[in-house]
Order: structure tokens, then sequence, then C-alpha cells
């Protein structure tokens, strides 16, 4: 079978000066069919990331496309006119100061070449701080590589799973055969797609790492005017995580409606068992500010998922840090996430 055409598809918002260092993880992939598309969308830094485009357009001839969005469009639409403007068989985000792993496009063809009528490909990926020798944390979801068939059960596993987007590959036809404005604002367009798509097509897992996210950086959301009132520029406030949660699950009710299928509440459930992060960054609030965080969440329903008391307890009498140590330490040792729920792991060596 022939490989597939990526696209590396960057939605550009300031950072220019981490732009350079992921250009080059893309363009020190051993994998020729690979073109990069880099769609800005109105950031003060717009002048500085047109230089580095120009830059490396010149170096790499033919194989990277720049664009400048004539208004703000959002992190939610430019994702959209970035699967607009690809040519690829298949979309690879990443996001605009990470990096993507050696070998990485490689492993993503190879993936979706293997398995039949792939749709999404989900990643394994690491966190960083300033060099991703150093990584400080392993994501990774499953022991092996994973085979998924498209409906229900797939979908719930990668729903949650498909929320950091540097690594994330979906098929562009199928991307273009859901597309919508509907969840502009959201933060989370990826996840209306990968649970389209997945009624579908099939999903594979690749064990291997293929980004690095880098930590430290601040958020750039709020700036578009789909996004304001909902999030607040360099801010990660209780406010803009309740709305990112509410967006989540909101489409995740949209998808059971549209779908037909009864995704709502094992997607919740599992977001809730896994719903540590979404605590745990707001956990060096005020008691009070952080209980009023926790209430609001319980509001959207986490409050029928035990496990969110357990997480919620853990960091009021212990604190984050701590509980960061517990948690890294259990990864570690398992060499991949824990299994909490009824967590589908579709099937191992290739068996459909």
């Amino acid at each position: 079978m022939t490989s597939p055409r990526l696209s590396v598809c960057i939605p550009a918002y300031n950072r220019a000066g981490q732009l350079p260092p992921l250009l080059d993880s893309i363009f020190r992939q051993n994998f020729d069919d690979l073109e990069v598309v880099i769609a800005e969308d109105g950031s003060p830094e717009r002048d500085a990331i047109r230089q580095v485009a120009e830059t490396y357009a010149d170096r790499y001839p033919g194989r990277l496309h720049y664009v400048e969005n004539p208004k703000n469009l959002g992190y939610d639409g430019n994702l959209r006119r970035l699967i607009e403007l690809a040519h690829g068989d298949f979309v690879v985000f990443m996001g605009n100061d990470d990096l993507m792993a050696p070998e990485a496009a490689a492993r993503i063809a190879s993936a979706a070449t293997r398995h039949p009528n792939i749709g999404v490909v989900l990643r394994s990926y690491a966190s960083f701080h300033d060099d991703p020798q150093h990584v400080e944390q392993v994501f990774r979801y499953f022991d092996g590589e994973r085979f998924f068939p498209a409906g229900i059960d797939t979908i719930v596993t990668f729903f949650r799973r498909s929320v950091f987007i540097s690594g994330m590959v979906v098929n562009r036809e199928a991307a273009l055969a859901c597309s919508t404005p509907e969840f502009d604002g959201s933060l989370l367009y990826q996840q209306h797609l990968v649970g389209h798509i997945l009624a579908k097509h099939n999903g594979v897992y690749v064990p291997d790492i293929l980004s690095f996210h880098r930590l430290g950086g601040t958020p750039d959301f709020g700036n578009s005017e789909v996004e304001r009132g909902r999030f607040v520029p360099r801010e990660q406030t209780p406010e803009s995580s309740v709305h990112f949660m509410r967006g989540m699950l909101t489409i995740a009710r949209s998808l059971e409606t549209k779908l037909g299928l009864p995704l709502y509440v094992p997607i919740l459930k599992d977001i809730g068992n896994y719903s540590y992060p979404i605590l745990s960054i707001q956990a060096d609030r005020s008691a009070s500010v952080f209980l009023r965080y926790l209430l609001a969440l319980a509001r959207l329903g986490f409050w029928r998922v035990p496990l969110f008391y357990g997480y919620a307890l853990g960091l009021l009498s212990l604190g984050r840090r701590r509980c960061d140590t517990v948690i890294a330490k259990i990864k570690r040792k398992l060499g991949r996430a824990p299994r909490l729920g009824a967590v589908y792991e579709g099937n191992k060596e290739g068996r459909y």
C-alpha cells in the first residue's frame, strides 16, 4: 500500500521564537512526502512569524505553505482553516511551541498504512521544560500499538485523550466532511472531529512518542471575538477552566444527538475518572476559590464520578505538588496511564 502524504498543520499566534525549533523538528523527519502548513491568526508577532516562515520556505522550496488570516478566527476556526489549506491524506496538528519527535512522521504513516480505513491516529507524547532530552512526564495510554474499530467504544476512548493537539492525526477528507463553526470558541474543535470521524472510520493508537509538549508557556486564548468572555489572554482563570469543561461536555452531547449513539454518560465518566489535571490546574488558588471551582465542576455532572471526589480530597489534604509526585510515580512504574473504569483498549497486534 502506498504511504500517505502528511500535512503538518500549525495554528500560529505569537510565540515566533519557538517556531524555528518546531520547524527544525519537522524538517528533520526521515519522511519525504510531507508538507508544512502555517496559518497565522492576526497576532502581534505576525511580522516575526512571517519572517521565520519565509526563511524556511526558501530553505525548503515547495514544502512550506504560509498564510495570514484576514481576521482573527480563533483557535478552532484556525484549525478548520488549516484543514482546508492542507493537501495531504492526513493532517498532523502541532502546537506552535511544541516539537515533533524524531521518526514521528514515519511512524504515523506506517500505522495509517498497516491498518484499514484509518480516520484518527492517537499519539503518545512527553512533556518538557527547556530541553526535550530531559522529559518531565510521558503520556502513554496503552501497552503497544492498538487498533480501534469505528463505533461507540472507540469514540469514548479517543474523546478525552484527544484534547492535547500536538501529534494528533486526522484523515483530511473525513475532517472536511464534518466541518462546522458550531464549536468555535471552545478550543476543542479536535474533539468534534474525532467523534464524527470515528463513527465511520477506524482509529489506531501509536505507543511511540510522537510529540513533545513544552511546559511553562502562557496561553494566548481569548483574543478572538468568539473566545472573549470565555477565556482570558495570558491567564488560566477558574471561570475559563469551567468554560473549557462545559464545552467538552457540550460537544459530547452534540455527538450523542447527531450520531444517535449513547455517548454522553460514558464520556462524562471517563473524563471524571481521569479528572485530576482538570482539578489540579486550579489547586494553587485559595481554599475558598478552589472549593467554588470544585462545586462548579460538580454541577456540570462530575458529582456522579467517585474518583472526582478522591482527586479533590487529595489536592485539599496533600496539595498539588505531592499529588503530582504520587501520580507521576504510579505512571512511571506502570509505563503507561493506569486503567480507571471501563476503558476500551482496542485490539492488540492488528486483530480486526
